[in-house]
């Protein structure tokens, strides 16, 4: 069972960086696609990032050029650094790991408030 743990989200002005962490643990033998996504109050989940397991790596129009997501395989851990942050940025973020033989699972969230 997959198990995992973001951190970093905090509370900053509009302009500032932010580095969002999300380390995982209980992959046995599949390889996931690693992502976040993020919510905001009111608003549906949405998709922000990933790294699929061919390395490719896909942003949301909204965060492209502002946002950079990578990974560190050797201690199972998938960061997302947020710069240029905007009000809009604001909301809940989400690790999510997905893989067509062994399911997908969510971490628990950690929140993100930009204030203009």
């Amino acid at each position: 069972h997959v198990h995992l743990v973001e951190s970093g989200g905090a509370s900053v002005m509009a302009g500032g960086s932010l580095k969002l962490s999300c380390t995982g643990s209980g992959y046995g033998p599949c390889t996931y696609n690693m992502s976040w996504w993020r919510q905001a109050p009111g608003k549906e989940r949405e998709f922000v990032s990933e790294i699929d397991i061919d390395g490719v790596i896909t942003y949301a129009d909204s965060v492209n050029e502002r946002f950079v997501i990578y990974q560190d395989s050797a201690k199972n851990a998938l960061y997302l650094q947020m710069n240029s942050l905007e009000p809009d940025d604001t909301a809940v973020y989400y690790c999510k790991v997905d893989s067509y033989r062994c399911g997908y699972y969510w971490g628990q969230g950690t929140q993100v408030t930009v204030s203009s």
